[in-house]
């Protein structure tokens, strides 16, 4: 079984960055170029959907997190590596110009 199919350690500061994004449209700055991200949250906060967009290339960063009951957390990128989603999470800026 591959490291993203099963429940992974979150990355120091991952949790606490994916909290200070607001919910919505985001027009951003990641790696030095403009990115832009919708993020949702459902209405328990159990679950945290983003789907981001380089703008000049054609890279993308998209992933589901849940929150079990028993206060563990899954993050399921979609086609990707977690540690891309934590470096994503970690590293973007929104409202930022590049």
């Amino acid at each position: 079984m591959k490291e993203d199919d099963t429940a992974w350690d979150l990355a120091a500061g991952f949790e606490e960055a994916l909290a200070r994004l607001p919910s919505g449209y985001l027009d951003g700055c990641y790696d030095g170029e403009p990115w832009n991200a919708t993020l949702r949250r459902s209405a328990d906060g159990r679950r945290v959907w983003l789907f981001a967009r380089a703008l000049k290339q054609t890279d993308i960063v998209s992933f589901n997190l849940y929150r079990t009951r028993r206060g563990g957390t899954l993050l399921k990128p979609c086609e990707m590596s977690s540690a891309k989603v934590v470096a994503f999470v970690i590293g973007f800026k929104p409202s930022v110009k590049c």
